[in-house]
């Protein structure tokens, strides 16, 4: 669980990668970037800072920061009820990502597996994301990324964010995150 105090430093270190990759954010955004620990408290090898611009019935729009070698967890967005899971477009602004999703697996992987969660990293076909590539991913895919070295932002373009309904691997993942 993260304290406020860690969850401030974060906020602030976030803001600094997005100020590197020329994005600028309103003080109310500022004030409300997203440190997602996913309950793991490995935030150096696992989590994700994001800021939402906008969610709602239609669409969502979010910059995603990870700092150096830094993964996200491996998930997919499921159907809820009757409407398909979330379809995202990963456009990296700055480092390089890694994004691993479902089909043929890449021999020579550059990401590294988070060693205390190995064994629920599953899908290893890589796309390698830098500056002004891009990569859809489809409803209902299992996936995962990691930033290189030097860290990494990406801006997401989506269906409407459920995130409260990601399905991850590791079943004792929160995506919500929890600040004592």
């Amino acid at each position: 669980m993260l304290t406020n105090t860690i969850y401030q430093e974060v906020q602030k270190r976030t803001l600094e990668f997005l100020n590197q990759a020329g994005i600028i954010l309103s003080e109310s955004e500022q004030e409300a970037v997203e440190v997602a620990d996913f309950g793991l408290d490995q935030l150096d090898t696992q989590g994700l800072q994001l800021i939402t611009y906008i969610n709602n019935d239609h669409y969502c729009a979010k910059e995603l920061v990870l700092f150096p070698n830094q993964t996200c967890p491996e998930h997919k967005h499921p159907p809820i009820n009757n409407i398909v899971g979330k379809t995202e477009t990963f456009r990296c602004r700055f480092g390089k990502v890694y994004l691993y999703v479902e089909g043929e697996e890449t021999v020579n992987r550059k990401a590294t597996v988070p060693e205390a969660s190995k064994e629920y990293y599953t899908v290893f076909h890589e796309i390698e994301l830098n500056p002004g590539d891009q990569y859809t991913i489809p409803p209902n895919t299992l996936h995962w990324f990691q930033a290189s070295e030097e860290g990494a932002v990406i801006s997401e373009f989506s269906t409407t964010s459920r995130d409260e309904y990601d399905i991850f691997t590791d079943p004792t993942i929160k995506r919500i995150p929890e600040i004592k």
